[in-house]
C-alpha cells in the first residue's frame, strides 16, 4: 500500500492516526498539504490521496468516514455544465470543523450558473466563506478565471481549500456563500482565531459569530453586510459581487442590504430549502416581540404563503417541516468610484455611521446628484484636518465653478471676481437694499415676502417720490412681475432701486429684459434682475434671455444679476445664492455686506451646489470655443444712487478681513473662525446628516437639547413661553437685533474693547451707537460705575455684553460681575444682549465657577418694565468646529419676540445643520465622551498657544493683556509707535511712521500676517491676534511676529 516518505508507512497507519480525534485528522492532512505545496514531493502526495480515496471506497467506509476518521472525501456533481477539462464532478475533502456542501452552497452555485460564460473568464475572483473550497475550484473549472481567491473566517477551511493569498488584491468578481447568524454571540470573536482552536469552536463560526456592528445584525445578516463593505473596498469599479441570501428576514430586507450601500441588485435564482433541524429560530421570535418586522418562513417546500417566525417555531415544535427562501443576488456598484470613496472614508474611524448610510434611490437623477456629493464630502473630511479659510465673498472653488458654468453653457465670459455668494436670494436682496438704502425701491411681489415689514408698510411714499424725505428709512413698493406693468410703475414712481424677476413667457428672449434695462438707465434706477426661476442646473439648460444678453453685451454698471439656487433633486430647502456684477466696486461692497451682516455663507451648502456644477462641467472639454466678442453699449446712464452714508463710512473705515490674491498665502489671525483639527465626532455627525434619508423633524429639533445646554452652561432655565430663534450664524441674528433697536428708537451701547465685527454691523445699519468707557487696570471689562454713567444719559438703551468670555480680550465675567451689570441695566430699563458666541473655551479660568443667570435675575429687587435679557449664542464655536456655524437667540419677553419677528428674511440653518447640532449637543451630555474629551484637549492646546504667543510678543516689544479663555489675545505694540518703517517689495516702496492705525497694514505688507488693529478693537493702541490656527500656520505666525521686529529695527 502507498506510503509517504518521512510521514506514514501505510494508509492504514494514516487512518489510525486520523481516528484518534478531529484535531489529529487535521494535523495529518496539514502535513500532506505541505507535501502538495512542495514541487519535489507533490507527485508522491497526489498518489497517496488517490490510494486513500480508493481504500475508503473499497472498504465501504464512505458513509461513516466522518464519524470514524474525522474526515470525508465526497464527490460534488456539477450537473450538465462541464469545465474546461470536461469534468462534471469534483472530488473534495471535508473535516468536522467545516460545513459540508449542502443546499445553501448548491443553490448558490446554481445561481452562479445563471450568469453567462463570460462573467468570470479571465477575471480575478474571490469567494467569501469558501469552506472546503469546492465552489472556488468549480469556478476555476467552469469559467477559467485569471485567479481565484478562497477566503474564510475559519483558518482550517483556508488550509483545506489550499488557496494561497496575496496581501494587496483588486478583484473583478467576488462570490460568497455566507451563513446567516440567527443568534450572534458577542463573545465568540473575543480571542484570536487560530487553526489550533477546537473543532466545535471552529465549526460554530459558520453559524454563530460576533456581532459585526451593522444594523443588519438584528436580522442575522451582519457577517454578509461586513463581507459586502469589505468587498466594495477591493472590487474593481466594474466588478460584480454574487451572494447567497436566505430569505428568512424577507426579500425586501435582503435586497436593501445591498441597495443602501450603493449596489444595483439582480436576483439570479431563488428556491426553497428546509430549515435545518438543529437551528434554533427562537431568537427570531424574540426579535418579532419588540419589532414590527416579520420574518418569512413557509410550511413545507410547497407552501406559498409566508408565515412569521413565531408561527414557524410553533409549527416546527409540533413536528411540522418549515422552509425558507434561498436566493442568489448579483450586485454591481451604481457609481463605482464615488461609492468606493465613501466607504474608504467610513472605514477610517467612521464605521459607526455606516448604519446611517442610505444610497438606495428610486430616482436615478437623485442618485446622480447625491452620491457624487457624498463622495466629495467624504474626501474633504478625510483629506483635511480642518475646514479651510474661505473669504466672505464665497468659496473660491465655488465661484470658479459658477463662472465656468456660465462660460461653458451660456457663453458669458465672467470670472470668479464677478461673483459674490450669499446664503439665500432673500439675503442678497436685503443686503443690496441695506447697502444703497433707497428712499424708494420697487420690488416684484414674488421677491418682497421676506423683506422687513416696516419697509413694506411705510407711509412716506409721497415724500420719497418728491425726494423730500429727511429720514434714511427704506420704502418698498410691491409690483407685478410682468414687464410692461413694471416699466409703467418705474416711469411713474422713479424709484432709486428696482428688484424684479422675469415672467416665464418673457424670459426666453432678451427683449423684455432690455426694455427694463433701458428704462432704469434713463430714470437713473439701479436694477437687480432675478433669474432664479429660469436658471437650470442641467446639461441642456433652457434658453435664458438675460444670459443671452450677457453673452453678447457686458453687464451695464447699474445692473446686477441675482440667482437663487434651490433646484436640486434632494433637498427642497437647501439654498445658496449668487450675484453677478461686472462693476468691481459693487462686487466688493456686496462681499463686505456679507461679512458685516452674515459673516459667511454656509460652506456645506457651497460644497453641495459646487458638486452639481462640477458634474456638469467634468465631461466638457475646456476652452473648446473662443468666447464671442462682446459689444459694449455706449448709452449714458442718468445719475444713480450711491451707497448710503452709513455704508460709505463703514466700507471706507472699518477693518475687514484681508483678501488673498491668487499667488498669496496669508495667515489669518484676523477672523473669528476655528482652524484647529475638526473632532472625529463632528466629522461623523456632518457626514451622517447627509448620508441618511427620511430624517424626521424631531431628529432635527435642536430645541430640547439646547435647553439642557443653556441650563448647564449658563444657569438659565426656559419654559414653554420661551422663544428660540435659529439662523446660519450669531452675527445674522445680531443684525436683526440691531434693526429692532433702530425700529424702537433705541441706542446701542457697546463697551470699549468689543468685537469689531459687531460694532461695524451696527454702524452699517445706521444705529445710534454709544461707547461705554473701560480701563486697562480692570482688563477693559464693563463695570457698574462706567455703565451707570452712560445709561443715565441715554434714552431707550440696548446694552451689548460679550460673555462669559469677552471677545476680543479673552477675559471672563464672573457670576458676581454679571449680577452687578444686570442690576444696573434693570435700574435704567435697558434691553440686554448677552452674546455667548465666543464662550466655552476656558484655559486659564481658576476660580471661575460658571454663571447662574436665573439666580442673578431672581435677585434683582427693582427695575423698569422695559428691562429685558436675551441670550445670543452659537454652538460650533464652543465645540471648536471651524467651517460650521449655527446661531441661536433665546427670548423670554413677548414684546421683544413681536419686535424681532417684524424683520423676517433670517436665513435658517438647513435641516442637516440642525441634525448635526442636535447630535453634537446630545454627545456633550455623555460624560465622559469623545467629543467632550477632544474639546478639553483643544482647550489645553489653546492655553499652550496663549503662552507661546504671549512670550513671543513680549520678546518682540508688545505689551500683552493676559487672557483666560476664547481664541484671541490683545496686545499693545509700545516699542513700535512712532518708528519710521520702509518696505521695498516688488519694485515699489511703502513708507510709514508706525501708529495704531497703520501697524496692521505694515505687518500685512511685510510678512503676510493678518491681525486686527485698534479701530477694530475700539481701544487706542491695541491689536488683536487669534489663536485657533492650524499648527503650521501658528508656527509661521510666530515667525512673522519676530520677522516684523527685525524689519522695523
Amino acid at each position: 500500500m502507498a506510503a509517504v516518505k518521512g510521514l506514514y508507512v501505510s494508509i492504514e497507519e494514516f487512518l489510525k492516526h486520523c481516528s484518534q480525534s478531529g484535531d489529529s485528522a487535521y494535523s495529518a492532512f496539514r502535513s500532506l498539504l505541505e507535501r502538495l505545496e512542495d514541487p519535489k514531493t507533490r507527485t508522491e502526495a497526489r498518489i497517496f490521496f488517490a490510494h486513500l480515496k480508493k481504500k475508503i471506497e473499497n472498504d465501504g467506509a464512505s458513509d461513516h468516514c466522518l464519524d470514524t476518521y474525522h474526515f470525508l472525501i465526497q464527490d460534488v456533481y456539477l450537473g450538465q455544465s462541464e469545465g474546461y477539462e470536461n469534468r462534471n464532478k469534483l472530488t473534495a475533502m471535508v473535516i468536522p470543523s467545516i460545513f459540508l456542501p449542502e443546499d445553501w452552497s448548491f443553490t448558490f452555485y446554481e445561481g452562479l450558473n445563471r450568469h453567462p460564460d463570460t462573467i468570470f473568464k479571465d477575471k480575478i475572483v474571490a469567494e467569501l466563506g469558501c469552506g472546503n473550497g469546492w465552489i472556488s475550484i468549480a469556478i476555476a473549472e467552469r469559467w477559467s478565471p485569471l485567479k481565484v481567491y478562497g477566503l474564510d473566517i475559519n483558518p482550517r477551511a483556508v488550509k483545506i481549500s489550499w488557496i494561497n493569498l496575496d496581501n494587496h488584491i483588486e478583484l473583478e468578481r467576488i462570490v460568497g456563500c455566507i451563513p446567516q447568524i440567527l443568534n450572534p454571540n458577542p463573545d465568540a470573536m473575543s480571542k484570536l482565531i487560530t487553526e489550533n482552536a477546537s473543532e466545535d469552536f471552529l465549526y460554530s463560526l459558520s453559524n454563530y459569530c460576533a456581532l459585526q456592528g451593522f444594523v443588519e445584525d438584528q436580522f442575522g445578516l451582519g457577517l454578509i453586510a461586513r463581507a459586502v463593505e469589505e468587498g466594495i473596498d477591493v472590487i474593481k469599479p466594474m466588478g460584480i459581487m454574487i451572494f447567497n441570501m436566505g430569505g428568512r428576514p424577507g426579500q425586501a430586507v435582503c435586497k436593501r442590504l445591498f441597495q443602501r450601500r450603493g449596489l444595483l441588485v439582480t436576483k439570479l435564482w431563488q428556491t426553497k430549502i428546509l430549515q435545518a433541524a438543529d437551528t434554533d429560530i427562537s431568537a427570531l421570535v424574540e426579535i418579532e416581540k419588540n419589532n414590527p418586522h416579520r420574518f418569512e418562513f413557509f410550511m413545507g417546500l410547497v407552501g406559498d404563503q409566508p408565515i412569521c417566525a413565531r408561527t414557524a417555531w410553533a409549527f416546527g415544535k409540533a413536528g411540522g417541516r418549515i422552509s425558507h427562501a434561498l436566493s442568489v443576488y448579483s450586485c454591481q456598484l451604481r457609481q463605482p468610484n464615488q461609492v468606493k470613496k465613501i466607504f474608504e472614508f467610513l472605514k477610517n474611524g467612521f464605521h459607526d455611521i455606516s448604519n446611517s448610510l442610505d444610497l438606495s434611490f428610486e430616482d436615478d437623477s437623485v442618485a446622480d446628484e447625491k452620491i457624487p456629493f457624498l463622495a466629495y464630502l467624504a474626501s474633504v473630511l478625510k483629506d483635511n484636518s480642518h475646514f479651510q479659510y474661505e473669504p466672505p465673498s464665497g468659496s473660491k472653488r465655488f465661484r470658479n465653478l459658477i463662472a465656468g458654468f456660465m462660460k461653458t453653457y451660456h457663453h458669458v465670459p465672467i470670472t470668479a471676481g464677478n461673483v459674490v455668494v450669499f446664503p439665500s436670494r432673500a439675503t442678497a436682496i436685503e443686503n443690496a437694499l441695506q447697502l444703497f438704502a433707497p428712499r424708494l425701491a420697487i420690488v416684484d411681489d414674488h421677491l418682497s415676502r421676506h423683506l422687513p415689514k416696516e419697509w413694506l408698510t411705510s407711509l412716506e411714499m409721497e415724500q420719497n417720490i418728491n425726494n423730500k424725505s429727511s429720514t434714511n428709512g427704506i420704502t418698498v413698493i410691491e409690483a407685478p412681475r410682468q414687464s410692461d406693468l413694471m416699466i409703467e410703475l418705474i416711469k411713474k414712481l422713479r424709484p432709486q432701486v428696482v428688484v424684479t424677476g422675469m415672467a416665464q413667457f418673457e424670459a426666453v428672449t432678451s427683449s423684455a429684459f432690455e426694455h427694463i434695462l433701458s428704462t432704469t438707465r434713463e430714470i437713473g434706477s439701479r436694477l437687480f434682475i432675478d433669474i432664479s426661476h429660469q436658471f437650470e442646473l442641467s446639461s441642456l439648460p433652457n434658453s435664458n434671455g438675460v444670459l443671452k444678453y450677457l453673452a453678447r453685451t457686458p453687464l451695464p454698471s447699474h445692473v446686477a444679476v441675482i440667482c437663487g439656487l434651490l433646484k436640486n433633486q434632494v433637498y427642497t430647502d437647501l439654498e445658496v445664492a449668487f450675484v453677478i456684477s461686472e462693476e468691481q466696486i459693487i462686487c466688493d461692497a456686496l462681499s463686505k455686506s456679507v461679512e458685516l451682516l452674515q459673516g459667511n455663507t454656509a460652506l456645506i451648502s457651497q460644497y453641495y451646489y459646487g458638486c452639481i456644477f462640477h458634474e456638469l462641467l467634468s465631461f466638457q472639454l475646456p476652452d473648446r470655443h473662443q468666447p464671442a466678442e462682446r459689444e459694449a453699449e455706449n448709452a449714458k446712464c442718468s445719475e444713480m444712487i450711491g451707497f448710503s452714508s452709513s455704508a460709505i463710512s463703514v466700507l471706507s473705515n472699518a477693518e475687514f478681513s484681508l483678501r488673498e490674491t491668487d499667488n498669496s498665502s496669508l495667515i489669518h489671525m484676523d477672523v473669528d473662525q476655528i482652524f484647529l483639527p475638526t473632532p472625529t465626532a463632528v466629522k461623523a455627525a456632518i457626514f451622517e446628516s447627509f448620508a441618511r434619508q427620511n430624517v424626521t423633524e424631531s431628529e432635527c429639533d435642536v430645541t430640547p437639547s439646547l435647553k439642557k445646554f443653556i441650563k448647564t452652561a449658563y444657569g438659565l432655565s426656559t419654559d414653554n413661553n420661551t422663544e428660540f430663534i435659529y439662523a446660519d450664524s450669531p452675527l445674522s441674528i445680531f443684525s436683526k437685533l440691531v434693526l429692532c433697536c433702530i425700529q424702537g428708537g433705541g441706542s446701542l451701547c457697546f463697551p470699549a474693547a468689543s468685537n469689531g465685527n459687531y460694532v461695524s454691523t451696527a454702524k452699517f445699519l445706521n444705529a445710534k451707537i454709544v461707547q461705554i468707557h473701560t480701563i486697562s487696570d480692570e482688563g477693559f471689562k464693563l463695570t457698574e460705575k462706567h455703565l451707570s454713567s452712560v445709561l443715565e444719559t441715554v434714552s431707550k438703551p440696548w446694552v451689548y455684553i460679550s460673555g462669559p468670555t469677552i471677545s476680543p480680550t479673552g477675559l471672563i465675567y464672573s457670576n458676581e460681575e454679571m449680577e452687578s451689570i444686570l442690576n444696573v441695566c434693570a435700574k435704567y430699563g435697558a434691553k440686554v444682549i448677552i452674546d455667548t458666541s465666543f464662550s466655552g473655551v476656558e484655559f486659564n479660568s481658576k476660580g471661575w465657577n460658571g454663571w447662574n443667570l436665573e439666580g442673578s435675575l431672581a435677585k434683582l429687587t427693582s427695575g423698569k418694565s422695559t428691562f429685558s435679557v436675551c441670550l445670543l449664542g452659537g454652538l460650533f464655536f464652543k465645540m471648536l468646529t471651524g467651517g460650521l456655524t449655527f446661531g441661536f437667540l433665546v427670548l423670554n419677553q413677548r414684546f421683544l419676540v413681536d419686535a424681532f419677528n417684524i424683520f423676517s428674511g433670517l436665513n435658517k440653518p438647513h435641516s442637516t445643520i440642525r441634525y448635526t447640532a442636535k447630535k453634537l449637543l446630545d454627545l456633550r451630555e455623555q460624560k465622559p465622551g469623545e467629543l467632550l474629551a477632544t474639546t478639553e484637549e483643544q482647550g489645553k492646546l489653546l492655553g499652550g498657544r496663549h503662552k507661546q504667543l504671549k512670550a513671543t510678543l513680549e520678546r518682540c516689544g508688545w505689551e500683552v493683556l493676559e487672557a483666560h479663555a476664547g481664541v484671541s489675545v490683545i496686545a499693545k505694540p509700545s516699542t513700535y509707535m512712532g518708528k519710521r518703517f520702509e518696505l521695498k517689495k516688488d519694485g515699489s516702496t511703502w513708507k510709514a511712521n508706525l501708529n495704531d492705525s497703520n501697524i496692521r497694514e505694515a505687518m500685512f505688507r511685510a510678512t503676510g500676517l493678518c491681525i486686527n488693529g485698534a479701530s477694530w478693537i475700539g481701544i487706542p493702541g491695541y491689536c488683536r491676534f487669534t489663536l485657533a490656527l492650524e499648527d503650521t500656520d501658528f508656527d509661521r505666525a510666530l515667525e512673522c511676529i519676530a520677522k516684523f521686529k527685525k524689519l522695523v529695527e
